[in-house]
């Protein structure tokens, strides 16, 4: 809820409450942003700073800015913190000062114009209204509470009262002080086939910054971040988690004052963005989102998990499971052809997979990267009878059809480039810089947006699409539209390619849109609010998986990740790893499969029916259960659990990330946020292990004479494996949440179809059941969970 009293604004979530106050002087101050408090203990909150002596500025009011911990600030009046707003004036001025004129409180989320925004049943907003001091600019402060979630969306909407145009150089959506707890910063990096690795450092006085110029949110660093105090872990300390719902470049600074407050502050990027707001103009920009918790990282992630769950994702996609996908690209290439595509959908029907997804290489000239992009001509040689005769027949097999496209670039060598080479964007006075052989279409022009929508909404009129891919390959460079000014580019790209998704997917609402760029470089809230999962990374090997599902899980749901199992060794990585692993892995997310499969051997074919034949009967739990991470384990090891609502049901997974050691250590299986007082039936999911593996050791076992590389060996292994970790048990929540010792781990002699047969990256999932009242009972206890 939102209360008001006496110049106080609360804004209460289930856990939470943010505090502002107005002061003496009009400006808004950040009281309090954490736990549940009163609005009576607000004044005791407040931090009002009194300087007797010393250089600081004060203003006529006797208050001292550059002190004061604020919900918004200025520049050039006092202040010499990082500020959120840069204007240039007609004149040359650039001071700004904006201060509280009126507030008003709204039911509901309040929709934006062009750019998406958390939807808003059961939220209230509180809109205040502050004006420029001395300048005809009104600025107001958007909030809007997700109680609920405990999250809060921020924004800023400008409008230009005067008759004289200002020049907008910098517009953050948010801006808080937090008071000094000694905070880390947890962020996502990388590059790609490298995306979202998670990094933790310490902070000091000074300013960090993360910001992307790329065009998108970016594999190099993404809008998500978090701080935490000294000592949180996954279920203990404060932390602050914050995001952007947006896909274009932004920007994000923590600035520790000598004062020992932190700025935090996230919005567009200001670098090469430059807004002229004319006479009686609005700007409006992206919406902020910001959580806190006393439960560690897991509950910053179960707040932004439930946030994007029921306000980011799209109605239609709510709740609904995801198909399981075999996609063309790892088994095939762009060298199609539909006899191929027709015998690799039928092998992935009958190994349990319900959707073919035809991936690049499917339109005139793409016989490699270098041509044919932008064009929408089948290619009539790979496919004779078209897409039209291709996905009827793969329907008529039993398989849904999805298929790739890459609206958003053009190949020089393409007929729609020969035709209009100025629907590219490239400056006028330099060679175009090229990326991946191609160059960004300028989404800005109205006709560049109606050649796309007329294109994909042409497919998905005509053939029976339930899933697109969506792909964009390059960075954006070469800044020059005759639509705009060179410093709205990027930002009325971003607006437009909004508009474009809007105009083909509002009218296709039951299509499944999964958004790819590179793999990862545009994993954002703005995409998510079209596209109910995105392409984590196009590195498929597991290993890397590991860290790149566990960082983008801190902020964004295993619903929202897509990930394959792929061939071994992995193009990626030269690394070889175990069939289980790919699985176990994968399912950590929205499950597919991107290889060949009609080079599989008979052992791997029945692995794979039993693998998919499991995510299926755990599909909704493994998609949109509670996601937690464990953080007591070696750096060798990772461990996910994946928990219902109502802590009944779970599936975990332990996973080996690097090399294994001779005569490993112990391992227990430990879930803390199980339900002590409930029993359970933990069950490992059954899994072999390939001969292969043993190489020589098969002698023991089998005829000396046979070398464990050769051909006998080498046929039996693909009709036989043998079984690992045959492991049950019941045993109370308790007992789970204290840690149960698992099975021994190959030791270097001997076989037993219990051991552990993991060696390198080796991985297992674990189910978890509660049982029924009554069952399992330890003796002198009770399963009564009331």
């Amino acid at each position: 809820m939102i209360d008001v009293q006496d110049g106080y604004f609360r804004l209460a979530g289930r856990e939470t409450a943010m505090v502002l106050h107005v002061n003496e002087s009009g400006r808004l101050e950040m009281v309090h942003y954490g736990g549940p408090v009163a609005l009576s203990d607000a004044p005791f909150l407040r931090f009002h700073p009194l300087l007797t002596y010393g250089t600081e500025l004060e203003d006529d009011q006797g208050n001292f800015p550059d002190h004061e911990p604020l919900a918004w600030s200025g520049l050039g009046r006092g202040d010499f913190r990082e500020p959120p707003l840069e204007i240039s004036f007609s004149d040359s001025a650039f001071t700004n000062e904006f201060l509280y004129d009126s507030h008003e409180i709204l039911e509901g989320a309040c929709p934006m114009k062009g750019l998406p925004s958390g939807r808003g049943e059961g939220a209230q907003s509180l809109v205040i209204h502050m004006k420029e001091a001395a300048r005809p600019l009104d600025l107001d402060l958007v909030f809007t509470l997700f109680p609920d979630e405990d999250v809060i969306g921020r924004r800023v909407r400008i409008v230009n009262r005067g008759e004289e145009p200002v020049v907008l150089d910098k517009v953050m959506s948010t801006m808080m002080d937090l008071p000094g707890r000694d905070y880390g910063l947890l962020n996502l990096t990388g590059t790609w086939n490298r995306e979202a690795h998670p990094v933790f450092r310490k902070l000091a006085v000074g300013r960090t910054v993360q910001a992307s110029l790329t065009g998108a949110s970016s594999n190099r660093v993404n809008p998500a971040f978090a701080l935490y105090e000294k000592g949180a872990g996954e279920d203990r300390g404060r932390v602050y988690g914050f995001n952007l719902i947006y896909s274009g470049n932004h920007y994000a600074s923590v600035e520790e004052s000598p004062h020992h407050f932190y700025r935090v502050q996230a919005g567009i990027n200001p670098e090469g963005f430059s807004w002229t707001l004319g006479s009686g103009e609005t700007f409006e920009s992206p919406q902020a989102v910001m959580t806190t918790t006393d439960r560690g990282f897991g509950g910053m992630s179960d707040h932004f998990h439930r946030f994007i769950n029921k306000r980011i994702i799209s109605e239609a996609w709510q709740d609904r499971d995801r198909p399981i996908a075999i996609n063309s690209w790892e088994a095939m290439g762009p060298r199609i052809s539909e006899s191929s595509l027709l015998k690799l959908a039928k092998e992935g029907r009958d190994l349990g997979m319900e959707l073919l997804v035809l991936d690049d290489g499917w339109f005139q000239g793409r016989e490699s990267d270098t041509a044919g992009l932008g064009d929408y001509s089948e290619d009539a040689k790979k496919l004779p009878g078209g897409l039209d005769r291709l996905a009827r027949k793969v329907r008529d097999l039993g398989m849904d059809f999805g298929l790739w496209v890459e609206p958003e670039s053009v190949n020089p060598d393409s007929d729609l480039y020969r035709a209009h080479p100025d629907y590219a964007i490239q400056s006028p006075d330099r060679t175009p810089i090229l990326g991946r052989h191609q160059l960004l279409l300028d989404l800005t022009r109205p006709e560049v947006q109606d050649y796309i929508v007329d294109q994909v909404n042409g497919l998905l009129d005509r053939l029976p699409i339930s899933y697109i891919k969506w792909d964009m390959n390059r960075h954006m460079a070469d800044f020059f539209s005759p639509t705009c000014l060179a410093g709205e580019l990027a930002h009325r790209y971003i607006l437009s390619l909004y508009r474009i998704l809007d105009r083909i997917f509002g009218t296709h609402p039951q299509v499944l849109l999964e958004m790819c760029s590179s793999g990862g470089n545009r994993f954002d809230l703005g995409m998510l609010a079209y596209a109910p999962q995105i392409w984590a990374s196009d590195d498929t090997d597991p290993v890397e998986r590991l860290t790149i599902q566990k960082g983008l899980s801190y902020f964004y749901p295993q619903s929202t990740i897509s990930c394959h199992v792929s061939a071994a060794p992995h193009s990626q990585t030269l690394r070889r790893t175990p069939l289980p692993t790919r699985f176990n892995v994968a399912a950590m997310g929205v499950l597919g499969y991107e290889l060949d499969l009609g080079r599989l051997s008979p052992v791997d074919k029945k692995a794979i029916q039993a693998q998919t034949a499991f995510y299926k009967d755990h599909r909704s739990l493994l998609q949109r259960g509670t996601f937690h991470r464990r953080d007591d384990l070696p750096d060798h090891q990772e461990g996910f659990a994946i928990l219902s609502p109502d802590r009944r049901q779970g599936v975990v997974l332990m996973a080996q990330r690097h090399l294994d050691h001779a005569g490993p250590a112990y391992d227990r299986l430990k879930v803390s946020q199980i339900d002590p007082d409930l029993s359970y039936l933990v069950r490992s999911r059954p899994q072999k292990c390939q001969l292969a593996r043993f190489g020589h050791l098969l002698n023991y076992v089998l005829p000396p004479y046979l070398k464990g590389d050769s051909l006998p060996v080498a046929i039996v292994g693909r009709h036989m494996a043998l079984d690992e970790e045959e492991f049950e048990g019941q045993m109370t929540g308790r007992a789970l949440r204290e840690g149960i010792f698992l099975p021994d781990q190959f030791k270097g002699s001997g076989y037993d179809k219990k051991l552990r047969l993991w060696g390198d990256y080796g991985a297992q999932l674990y189910t978890i059941q509660a049982l029924p009242e009554g069952e399992g009972e330890v003796e002198g206890e009770s399963n009564d969970n009331e």
